[in-house]
């Protein structure tokens, strides 16, 4: 089945009442889950400007006054409706992912798993039937930094994924880079405050950092990409993705395996050097964001193909490393890149803010086929990414158009802030808003297949996982870089820590030394420099003594002006 494409930004959505958010020529249409009257009155058309009441206004360029020159009275209608909604335009930002980009696209099913059936490992519809094609619409991001940010800035990149599949949504939330700095959802506010600006002078520094990873050991494998040209993709087009967490995938039996998912840009993968990235900002600092649009606009569709690692689903005792373990990799010549689709981005957004502000991602939104796993991560960032949703964008952010399924919704969840239409079933008792009910309410869904039913047995503990192993494949990765590449990494490090407390810098020489003794030996010879007066080159993003010359070069290059 391949599913009628969406003909305006708001993607022909359905609401709960089968009124369509969209009609056949494009124009988006409001509405509240009534029917909505078109109708003009006369002397108007459908560009005649109104307020929001539907009021036509002749006068747009001036409030009400006495006399031409004021003072204004109380009673501006038009004027109030205009300012009051301008005083409410924004919406908290994002407290990671703020800085974003975004487009509408399909996914294509290959019906296999590498040579194998889908079906011998997963349930889910949308793998099932070669050349089967799910609308989907994704987001890119850069995960610290502000919504104006430039998108040069080292930064994890966000790659999240929202597929509008006939049994509901499922949003696959990952990054750009396939390993985390942390294993455990319990330090993740601390590790998003370190990343953040300072709360006593609001610039982010690389002591912060630093000091927090530095603590963290398991951080180091994301160092290793981080602070090299993988923490700067040269753009949204040519850059991975991946889920990070790993997942589990259920048949039709219920028996489930492991997986991990990742995306691969058939652009291929482009990164930038931190000099190469500073001169680019310089001219341009959405420069990402200008990419990914033009390059839709002109018919030049950017591709992904979707690829899955497989594992049984226990501990693993001849690995060392623990599976869920989110700062690791699974090795590729054990379990390798299995393709199961394509997915093509072919449409940009027709608002920024209606789509690419207000979609909402979490990874608990899964459908029938897929489930978690046990990976502390993931089941902790479940409850967090849904919540924070309800906080930015409201109670009733599901019937958003960009977030509502291409389906039917019927719910018993009513009211709440900006509840704009009932998830009600044609023909339900509207006076039925619970289950069960004998007066036609809504019913269970018949149920198609076993669940999937792990067991479990154990003590309820606080406790770091066993096989830790933190900087064997940090080293790996270290030693796998191009020449070019290493150089940037000790660079960056050196850089952003020149300035940081001297006990932070020889735990961070220890903790890469742990990796790798060349790299520990390169980060303490460039330190040594830093100390004798020699100024380290990169880092410019965290590098105090550069930012502390800019101060000072904006004043002395500075302009004398008369005042007027």
């Amino acid at each position: 089945m391949t599913p009628e494409q969406p003909q305006n930004g708001h993607n022909g959505h359905q609401n709960g009442n089968g009124h369509s958010a969209a009609d056949g020529t494009g124009t988006a249409v409001t509405g509240s889950g009534s029917s909505h009257d078109q109708r003009t009155a006369a002397g108007e058309d459908a560009q005649t400007l109104t307020t929001r009441q539907g009021h036509p206004l002749s006068n747009n360029q001036n409030i009400r006054t006495v006399g031409n020159r004021g003072p204004a009275t109380l009673e501006n209608y038009a004027f109030i409706e205009k300012i009051s909604h301008f005083d409410r335009e924004r919406v908290p930002e994002r407290v990671v992912h703020a800085r974003g980009a975004g487009a509408h696209g399909v996914f294509e099913a290959y019906g296999t798993v590498g040579n194998e059936p889908i079906a011998k490992y997963t349930r889910a519809k949308l793998f099932q039937e070669k050349g089967k094609q799910t609308p989907v619409f994704v987001r890119f991001s850069t995960v610290g930094h502000g919504g104006h940010s430039p998108e040069t800035l080292r930064d994890p990149r966000g790659f999240a994924v929202k597929f509008y599949t006939e049994d509901g949504n499922w949003d696959l939330v990952g990054n750009n880079l396939k390993v985390f700095f942390i294993r455990d959802a319990m330090k993740f506010p601390d590790l998003i405050h370190s990343q953040k600006p300072d709360p006593v002078h609001n610039r982010q520094t690389g002591e912060r950092i630093f000091d927090f990873i530095s603590n963290t050991p398991e951080a180091m494998h994301m160092v290793a990409f981080l602070f090299s040209p993988w923490g700067i993709p040269a753009n949204y087009r040519q850059m991975q993705g991946s889920g990070v967490n790993t997942y589990k995938w259920v048949n039709a039996q219920g028996e489930a395996v492991l997986v991990k998912y990742h995306w691969e840009p058939l652009q291929g993968i482009k990164n930038l050097t931190a000099a190469e990235a500073e001169a680019i900002q310089a001219k341009n600092f959405n420069h990402a964001t200008q990419d990914l649009f033009e390059n839709i606009k002109a018919g030049n569709f950017p591709e992904w193909e979707l690829c899955v690692q497989i594992m049984s689903d226990d501990e693993h005792p001849e690995l060392d490393f623990d599976p869920l373990d989110d700062t690791k990799i699974w090795p590729q010549d054990q379990f390798p890149f299995l393709p199961v689709g394509k997915m093509t981005l072919n449409r940009n957004p027709e608002n920024y803010f209606a789509e690419v502000e207000q979609v909402a991602f979490g990874t608990g939104v899964l459908v029938d086929g897929l489930d978690f796993s046990d990976d502390k991560m993931l089941q902790g960032r479940t409850f967090s990414y849904s919540d924070t949703q309800r906080y930015r964008v409201g109670t009733n952010y599901l019937q958003l158009p960009i977030n509502a399924p291409k389906k039917h919704v019927a719910t018993n969840q009513r009211d709440g802030q900006m509840a704009y239409h009932v998830d009600a079933a044609p023909g339900q008792n509207n006076h039925v808003n619970y289950e069960p009910s004998s007066l036609n309410g809504l019913k269970e869904a018949p149920r198609s297949a076993p669940d999937h039913m792990p067991q479990y047995t154990g003590r309820l503990i606080r406790q770091t996982i066993d096989r830790q192993n933190n900087f064997k494949q940090a080293g790996e990765r270290y030693r796998l870089h191009e020449d070019w590449e290493r150089d940037d990494l000790i660079s960056n490090m050196v850089g952003a820590l020149t300035d940081a407390n001297k006990v932070i810098q020889d735990k961070m020489i220890e903790l890469c030394t742990n990796c790798d003794p060349d790299w520990g030996r390169r980060v303490a010879e460039g330190l040594q420099k830093a100390n004798n007066g020699k100024q380290a080159e990169g880092g410019n993003q965290y590098n105090q003594q550069k930012q502390e010359q800019a101060v000072e070069q904006a004043e002395a290059r500075g302009h004398e002006a008369k005042p007027y």
